[in-house]
């Protein structure tokens, strides 16, 4: 037997706890923590190529002999390369399946409870993943047979009656260079490899845990929406049930920093009848006297959520949260009814570490930033909750498909609901970009159908995630439909290394020519009249170094090309810039920040437009 790894944010109620969710403390790829132990089944496993894609004819997950090992989380594009005997990584241009396989022991739980079960939680795997528990296949709790997705978590419960004191796991992984699929910035057969696409990295890329659960519990997901003017906040919770029954929803809100939970600052209880399942449920909790979340001041509550049955047994969950609220109204960009300029920059974490990220993030803030643009990539959620911690303001991006069509749609609201659903309970996060320069939209312009995708993309989110703000298809083609924008921002791309052109660009701008401003016309569809009645977001300049782009090279001159062009922003009715980009990465030579030691090529603060004198 094999004991259950305690987790080292410990949650017992008899000593002080550190925060959850401080950088440190997590060990586990999840925002939202569970009272559970946990047994990672990270390290070696088993692994096989299969380049003719006949595991499945042949039924590899009944027994196979693999000849290599590799080391979970990995790439597949590392482990192929191991298999093969080659340095760096494996490039592949069409498609590629490679299977794992592992044992387990089955975990000893301390005080076994009838109403528990194993879980099985993948951090995040694929873009196509197949698992099988001792040759039987197996279904998430969505009922996937095969999981479609890379960048989020999902889990499976593991049937006691497939259960051996050891175990075997077989995971399939596939992936293609198909531009219906997610990818962001990975090379397809669309966008080739080199300059702004880089290669491509997949399959098994988080930790894999288990973890011992209740059969009936809240999942590990929470949406958070505060009405700051009444201290109210609304939270979203998912219920697991697999016996129906009378339950009570258990909500109870502490000061992070109170050593104990004695005393909540807000309390109640949601009595509910439940139906087997899984269902969602909003309650509403006042929290008296609550601070506001915001960069300057990054409050947070601690939330204990708890599932009681009719017997008195809880299933727990707990996370922290913020209350903040965001606007855009006319011209400008309100965070908790305050006008804010968003001082942003571009951050494209590629095959950065989680190490490296938390660096970069530390980085960012020090650079004066208070809004980082995660730039079409799915991250580790622990960065969310870091960027909590921090106050940093975050806008983030559905990893796009590289062609329009309606499979790609479907791809695309796919993703984009995955990733939403389990990065709501964040105050950092305030605007979510559905395209980004026509990616997966080419035909934005000429085909009504990709524009009414949009339209109601745009509106679904209005409605079901307020607290968010939403851009449809950032810094080039927006879409109008009857002269009102179907953006909260209306943002654009403006490159040039000449200050000159640079004035006249942002004149042009804020003068509302649409027309010959920016990469593209900045609107389509129906006619749009800019009269300032929406913020202005300069959601990508600079780019210094980049040869593409022009500017200077060496980092004296860079600082003062940015101060100079940052200047010019500052002058004018914009609500927020965004300098690209934090990082170098492959070809694009144009970042701010060493990758991996997370130190500063220019000084600190450059980026904060409130030091500059002329604003005082």
């Amino acid at each position: 037997m094999e004991d259950l790894h305690p987790s080292n944010y410990s949650l017992s109620f008899s000593r002080p706890e550190e925060s959850p969710t401080t950088e440190n403390s997590n060990p586990l790829p999840r925002a939202v923590l569970r009272r559970s132990s946990h047994v990672l089944l990270d390290g070696q496993w088993r692994f096989a190529h299969d380049d003719a894609d006949v595991g499945l004819q042949q039924d590899w997950a009944a027994g196979h002999i693999y000849a290599h090992t590799a080391q979970w989380p990995g790439s597949v594009e590392e482990h192929l390369a191991q298999a093969r005997g080659q340095h760096g990584a494996a490039a592949w241009h069409d498609q590629v399946v490679v299977w794992y396989e592992r044992e387990f022991a089955l975990p000893a739980i301390e005080e076994p409870q009838p109403c528990s079960m194993v879980q099985l939680t993948f951090g995040a795997c694929g873009y196509e993943t197949r698992v099988w528990l001792n040759g039987h296949p197996l279904s998430t709790i969505e009922g996937e047979e095969v999981h479609f997705g890379e960048y989020t978590s999902f889990t499976y419960e593991l049937d006691p009656e497939y259960l051996r004191p050891v175990n075997r796991l077989t995971v399939r992984i596939a992936d293609n260079m198909d531009g219906e699929t997610p990818r962001g910035k990975q090379e397809s057969h669309v966008y080739k490899r080199g300059g702004i696409w880089y290669q491509t990295y997949t399959g098994a890329v988080r930790s894999v845990w288990l973890e011992v659960v209740e059969r009936n519990r809240l999942r590990s997901r929470v949406g958070v929406v505060s009405v700051v003017e009444d201290q109210l906040v609304r939270f979203n919770v998912t219920l697991r049930i697999h016996d129906p029954g009378d339950y009570v929803i258990r909500l109870q809100v502490f000061d992070p920093k109170t050593p104990n939970r004695t005393s909540p600052l807000a309390a109640s209880d949601f009595p509910v009848r439940l139906e087997a399942g899984q269902w969602q449920q909003r309650v509403v909790l006042e929290v008296p006297g609550a601070e506001l979340w915001s960069p300057e001041a990054p409050h947070r509550y601690r939330l204990v959520a708890q599932l009681v049955d009719s017997e008195g047994y809880a299933s727990t969950i707990e996370t922290l949260f913020g209350l903040r609220k965001i606007e855009a109204r006319g011209r400008h960009v309100y965070l908790n009814n305050q006008s804010t300029y968003l001082d942003g920059i571009l951050y494209q974490p590629g095959q950065a570490t989680y190490k490296e990220m938390q660096l970069h993030m530390h980085a960012m803030k020090a650079l004066g930033c208070n809004l980082v643009r995660v730039h079409i990539a799915g991250i580790d959620p622990r960065i969310y909750n870091l960027a909590d911690e921090l106050g940093l303001l975050l806008w983030v991006e559905v990893p796009s498909p590289h062609s329009s069509t309606p499979r790609s749609r479907e791809n695309h609201r796919a993703e984009l609901l995955r990733l939403v659903t389990l990065s709501e309970t964040h105050p950092s996060i305030i605007i979510w970009s559905l395209y980004n320069e026509d990616w997966g939209a080419q035909d934005i312009a000429t085909n009504p159908e990709t524009r009414q995708y949009i339209v109601d993309t745009y509106h679904f989110m209005q409605i079901t995630y307020p607290q968010f703000l939403v851009v449809d298809n950032d810094g080039w083609h927006h879409v109008s439909h009857t002269g009102r924008l179907k953006s909260d921002l209306l943002t654009a791309h403006l490159y040039t290394p000449d200050l000159a052109r640079w004035q006249e660009l942002l004149d042009r701008l804020v003068g509302g020519q649409m027309e010959g401003t920016a990469a593209f016309p900045l609107v389509v569809g129906d006619a749009f009249f800019y009269r300032r009645q929406v913020p202005l977001i300069v959601s990508e300049w600079g780019g210094f170094g980049f040869p593409d782009y022009g500017g200077p090279q060496d980092a004296e001159a860079r600082t003062s090309s940015i101060r100079a062009f940052k200047q010019e922003l500052r002058r004018r009715p914009i609500a927020g810039d965004v300098y690209t980009q934090a990082t170098n990465i492959e070809d694009e030579r144009n970042g701010l920040i060493d990758a991996h030691t997370g130190a500063l090529s220019v000084p600190t603060e450059l980026l904060a437009s409130r030091q500059m004198k002329f604003l005082e």
